[in-house]
């Protein structure tokens, strides 16, 4: 144990956690708790919203490439994202990093990480619990937990009832696998003999361990600003589970998706990880994002202003498919991915 360097480390993020402040947070660290004003923040009748994620065995991947910049993104918009697709507004973040023996570098990357995707996000990193605890994890290893609360006035949620069928689907692309189906991907890698640290086998630009621990895109800011345009009915972070198993959890009964699986050029790694893995396309579907990262469902009649909206703010955008009336639990028909 290193109670100095756990004291050097305090040092060097609190003015990471500076450079969050936000209306209704004070970002100073130290204290036994954090303080968010809500009144401050500008609300009248607010819900609370709360949502806790993890970055898996991506983490895998940045200890073996030695590249701990992104993953703090990752543990930030895993959690975020989950907030803003019922409308909420993220507030504030925590962390939870917890490791063997402290690395005061390692953990300034983490923790300058998880600062950057506070900012994307617009919400204060108030607090966190760093724990050094030997013989629980190897060295080098270390585990992240994020937690996020976002607000929402009472009669701005979104909700399934909002989304009938003739409702359009509008999907917002990804920025590689996000965080999710990486267990898989580790097996793929060290069944073929790749090295993270090699040009990627699909793109010569790049390393694959670049492209692998490409951060998750945050979608906070454009989603926020298309919901307060009155243009959003619904949204889905397509995390574990991918494109078949998230619709399904927003959408009312007796509806499903109809998604068409060529409206979106597939990106080169999920092509690899299909061939190379022998992954059927239902099977990549379920597992992974497969290009992409958000599904917001719109009226008809306001699929193009949404379109302009997120592309303004951003966003690689394609129409995807509708909502249609079916019988039963809502689901999802998806055709035509080919990989």
């Amino acid at each position: 144990m290193d109670i100095d360097a756990g004291d050097r480390l305090v040092e060097a993020i609190k003015p990471l956690a500076a450079s969050t402040r936000r209306p209704g947070a004070n970002a100073d660290l130290g204290g036994f708790s954090g303080l968010f004003d809500l009144r401050a923040a500008g609300y009248d009748d607010p819900l609370l919203l709360a949502a806790t994620d993890g970055v898996g065995t991506k983490l895998k991947v940045a200890i073996a490439a030695d590249c701990h910049d992104y993953v703090g993104i990752d543990l930030v918009a895993m959690c975020v994202n989950d907030l803003v697709v019922q409308g909420a507004e993220p507030l504030l973040f925590l962390d939870y990093y917890a490791t063997g023996q402290l690395s005061v570098e390692a953990g300034t990357a983490i923790v300058g990480g998880i600062a950057e995707g506070c900012r994307q996000a617009g919400c204060a990193l108030i607090g966190g619990e760093t724990a050094e605890m030997p013989g629980m994890y190897s060295d080098g290893d270390y585990d992240l937990a994020g937690f996020s609360v976002g607000a929402v006035e009472r009669d701005k949620i979104l909700q399934p009832a909002a989304i009938e069928p003739g409702d359009v689907l509008l999907g917002l692309a990804s920025t590689g696998l996000h965080a999710n189906g990486f267990s898989l991907v580790r097996r793929l890698v060290k069944d073929l003999g790749h090295d993270y640290g090699a040009p990627a086998p699909f793109s010569a630009d790049e390393t694959l361990a670049e492209v692998l621990l490409r951060p998750t895109r945050i979608y906070v800011p454009s989603c926020l600003a298309a919901i307060r345009a009155g243009l959003i009915k619904g949204l889905s972070h397509i995390t574990g589970g991918g494109l078949i198993e998230n619709p399904p959890r927003i959408l009312p009964d007796n509806t499903l998706a109809r998604i068409d699986g060529g409206a979106w050029p597939v990106p080169p790694l999920f092509k690899w990880l299909a061939k190379s893995g022998g992954v059927e396309a239902m099977e990549m579907a379920r597992t992974f994002n497969c290009g992409i990262g958000m599904i917001a469902i719109v009226a008809a009649n306001d699929a193009a202003d949404a379109t302009a909206q997120f592309e303004a703010a951003g966003e690689t955008v394609w129409t995807i498919g509708a909502v249609e009336a079916a019988e039963g639990a809502a689901r999802v028909e998806l055709n035509g991915l080919e990989f």
